[in-house]
């Protein structure tokens, strides 16, 4: 007993005072490694956390903003579908260097020139002379005060001899896209009889038809746009005159050298757009994937839920919805007509072969070593295993990447979107309103109806929208004049009060004619909608139905959290 106590007393480390101040330290250290350890974590998570804006990623990861890349998870849409302009950050530095009234030098007559002058009042407008030149610019500056130019052309004879066309280049001051636009208007000039010169008036959006340079259709050559494919992706350039024509192989020799991919048969027709562009650029990203040109076919089927027939409707194009001519220009395409044409005038006789892939477990890494001329993928009649973008799934995802920026919307549409936004001088405020079938669903959308009535917007409107201001309004109510009370307010705008731009006297009416065989083109829903959403985009305020309008969830009652998810 003696010695126990000895050994325990000997060392004093146990001694019951001193156990506390042990532990407390103990604890102290444990506190404290946790927290470096904390810290070591956290800034591992933040040197590699990529943001989830898609403005922030490369167009490679677009894909997995748009919609879920996982197998089962498509999901089915009604509404306009981003594309590749949509992503594209606005450089500020490219839009920095707008022309100002003061860069803009008036050419003042010499004094010999006054006496001289006086006996050329009756002579035309010199559209050449410098001098008008600057008048016009000056002019445009000073009447357009929310857009910035960026360059002027040379002004052009008008339609008469006191008339002058000129285009410009501009964007919306307060512009939120990354986009140029170019417009083209008839001046009237007088002449005065101090021979000063003055402009009366200025021409609506497109007038000065004159100043607007016309693009050559020529055959694109092939060869030359393989080593010329554009690997900068260039703004959009709204109001430009368009190419679209088809891309055709020169020779035969051409032709032999080729590696071409087609997709045929399978389940997306007739589906809806957004199904259309997934399964499309899932075709274009393998064909990209395996270096070879994809033999497209460009004739679609509108889904019935676009359509005043409310039937699937064949026979569309797609340069009717898409830019054809940026396409074409940045990735090997060419027309399923073409190539088949091409195909059966030269395979027997320069032996090219064909290699068919039927099942989907045949992946486009399997592809990367075949030879053959052309590889066609042909799918089968059961949905949804029938689809194209199927190929992309599973280990294709991390392989194949849908190539998103590729895909713009048709330029002729988005000019019919510029004209109405010109007319509101790039000066209003935008409301979407969706009523329709929604309106009527009492169950899933309880108070839609009544906060989206004219007395219950009224209210809302009045502490989000100054009064008097011109209001754009988005809306799927077929009678706009359900929302004529509005009027002792705002100044308010529907898309059919510019029909104007797309009816039979109109550029979009004779040219999308012309890609159709002469025969005219019906302005169909997908149109309309996609001209609605462009134009609300660009309001300077920009009130949506839900969250802004009724606190009712945009896909029915208790979504509200997955919509935003």
């Amino acid at each position: 007993m003696m010695m126990g106590r000895s050994g325990l007393s000997h060392g004093g480390s146990f001694r019951p005072e001193s156990l506390g101040h042990h532990a407390l330290a103990l604890i102290g250290n444990l506190c404290f490694t946790m927290f470096v350890i904390g810290v070591l974590i956290f800034t591992l998570i933040a040197a590699t956390y990529e943001p989830e804006d898609p403005l922030f990623h490369p167009t490679t990861k677009i894909t997995t903003f748009l919609t879920s890349t996982s197998n089962a998870t498509f999901k089915d849409d009604n509404t306009v579908i981003k594309t590749g302009e949509d992503f594209m950050a606005v450089n500020q530095t490219v839009f920095e260097s707008f022309i100002n009234l003061t860069d803009v030098v008036e050419a003042a007559p010499q004094i010999g020139e006054l006496d001289g002058c006086k006996g050329s009042l009756d002579q035309p407008i010199d559209c050449k002379d410098p001098e008008v030149f600057h008048l016009m610019m000056k002019a445009a500056i000073e009447i357009f005060k929310d857009i910035h130019f960026y360059r002027f052309g040379k002004p052009v004879h008008g339609s008469n001899d006191s008339t002058c066309d000129m285009a410009w280049r501009f964007r919306p001051k307060e512009g939120k896209t990354a986009a140029f636009y170019k417009d083209y208007r008839r001046f009237v000039i007088a002449k005065s009889e101090n021979c000063t010169m003055s402009v009366l008036s200025i021409g609506e959006y497109h007038t000065g038809v004159n100043a607007r340079k016309r693009k050559k259709n020529p055959k694109d050559g092939f060869q030359k746009k393989q080593e010329q494919l554009s690997s900068v992706v260039a703004l959009p350039e709204v109001g430009e005159a368009v190419n679209d024509a088809l891309p055709v192989v020169e020779s035969e020799g051409l032709f032999r050298q080729g590696k071409y991919l087609i997709y045929t048969g399978g389940g997306d027709r007739c589906k809806s757009m957004n199904h259309y562009l997934w399964s499309f650029l899932c075709a274009l990203g393998e064909a990209q994937y395996l270096n070879r040109t994809l033999v497209m076919d460009l004739r679609i089927c509108l889904s019935k839920m676009y359509t005043s027939s409310d039937q699937d409707e064949e026979g569309k194009d797609f340069r009717f919805y898409f830019d054809f001519e940026h396409l074409k220009e940045s990735a090997l395409v060419l027309d399923q007509d073409q190539f088949w044409a091409d195909w059966n005038k030269w395979q027997k006789k320069d032996g090219l072969n064909l290699f068919l892939v039927e099942d989907l477990k045949v992946t486009p890494m399997k592809l990367r070593h075949v030879k053959d001329t052309l590889i066609m993928r042909k799918f089968g009649t059961v949905e949804p295993d029938n689809y194209w973008y199927r190929v992309c799934e599973g280990e294709t995802e991390s392989m194949v990447q849908r190539p998103w920026h590729l895909i713009w919307k048709s330029r002729r549409l988005m000019d019919i979107v510029t004209g109405i936004a010109t007319r509101l001088n790039w000066d209003y405020d935008a409301v979407h309103i969706e009523r329709g079938e929604k309106a009527k669903n009492k169950e899933l959308w309880p108070n839609l109806a009544l906060d989206t009535s004219p007395d219950a917007l009224l209210s809302t409107l009045a502490d989000k929208v100054e009064e008097g201001r011109h209001v754009y309004i988005a809306t799927n109510e077929p009678d706009t004049s359900f929302f004529n009370p509005l009027k002792d307010k705002y100044t308010t705008h529907f898309l059919d009060e510019y029909r104007d731009l797309w009816d039979q006297n109109s550029e979009w009416y004779s040219e999308t004619a012309k890609l159709n065989k002469g025969n005219p083109v019906e302005f169909d829903g997908y149109m309309r909608v996609l001209i609605d959403t462009e134009v609300f985009l660009r309001g300077k305020k920009q009130i949506e139905t839900f969250n802004d309008l009724t606190n009712d969830c945009k896909d029915g009652v208790n979504t509200c959290s997955i919509s935003a998810s």
